[in-house]
């Protein structure tokens, strides 16, 4: 599996840096965002280290199926029972903040709307 050992999200499904776990398994981590916008805040990564959508290809297809089919049991699960928004951040101009793939699952009671 390719990994960056400069890479924040490498390092956090390596174990090397804690997290909230709320899911886990051999392609996937699922886990708490730090700075939450919503009551439930969550972030999906591919334990592969991919940039961000813009590298993804025909060979990411069922790894992209997988993080978006988990995000409505994880919303869920974490009590986004009416509705949850998903988010993926591409580049820049995109608001990418960390250079990993990944999909932000935010919901729970509003009033939380950011736009």
């Amino acid at each position: 599996m390719t990994r960056d050992p400069d890479c924040i999200f490498c390092k956090i499904a390596a174990g090397e840096i804690p997290c909230q776990k709320v899911y886990e398994d051999d392609e996937l981590l699922a886990f708490k965002d730090i700075r939450p916008a919503a009551p439930v805040h969550l972030l999906i990564i591919p334990r592969l280290h991919l940039p961000s959508l813009n590298e993804a290809d025909a060979s990411h297809q069922a790894l992209l199926g997988r993080m978006l089919t988990l995000a409505p049991k994880l919303a869920r699960e974490q009590g986004a029972d009416n509705g949850f928004r998903t988010v993926i951040n591409t580049g820049h101009d995109g608001g990418q903040e960390v250079y990993h793939l990944h999909l932000h699952v935010m919901g729970g009671p509003r009033p939380w709307k950011h736009g």
